[in-house]
């Protein structure tokens, strides 16, 4: 097909590098720094220490069910693994926002995530990380990630995301 493409070419002037370019976008699209092992995890090669690192190879967020602020056994297995990794890089400092889906009203939804990255902050402490270390802020439903009127899109916005602020300093 490609070759039958590009045989054509004196139809169309310019489609071989057209799609010399193309396939180039392509390569670079898969080129990502992210690869998985054998058991599916991905891993990043990005720098240690870095956001990219904490994000991609840690898990920067969770995700709570509907009108619920107590973390689920998966949110507390991710809040582990930031756990683990702020006590590698003692200087680092984190913000937990907390975020509803669009139902309910304004006030509801900011007093309903201002209790989820408080119980994110609260399970962090429990692993060692200093109070000092951690704000929280509410959101509500203010900074959605997903936008319908669905469950597949409120199931996003119910979620806690842990920001790393500042430099890493080794």
């Amino acid at each position: 097909m490609m070759r039958a493409i590009l045989r054509s070419k004196s139809r169309f002037p310019g489609l071989s590098q057209i799609l010399a370019a193309v396939l180039m976008l392509g390569l670079a699209a898969c080129a990502g720094t992210t690869t998985r092992t054998a058991q599916g995890t991905a891993h990043s090669n990005a720098k240690p220490g870095t956001k990219e690192d904490f994000s991609v190879n840690v898990g920067d967020r969770i995700f709570f069910p509907t009108d619920v602020t107590s973390l689920t056994d998966t949110g507390k297995d991710t809040l582990r693994r930031q756990a683990v990794w702020l006590k590698t890089y003692p200087n680092v400092k984190i913000v937990v926002e907390g975020h509803a889906d669009e139902r309910g009203t304004r006030e509801y939804n900011i007093g309903l995530s201002a209790r989820r990255s408080a119980n994110a902050k609260a399970f962090l402490v429990s692993q060692g990380i200093s109070t000092a270390r951690i704000k929280t802020i509410s959101y509500g439903k203010e900074r959605p990630v997903a936008v319908c009127d669905d469950e597949t899109c409120w199931s996003q916005n119910r979620r806690s995301v842990t920001l790393v602020t500042g430099a890493v300093s080794s």
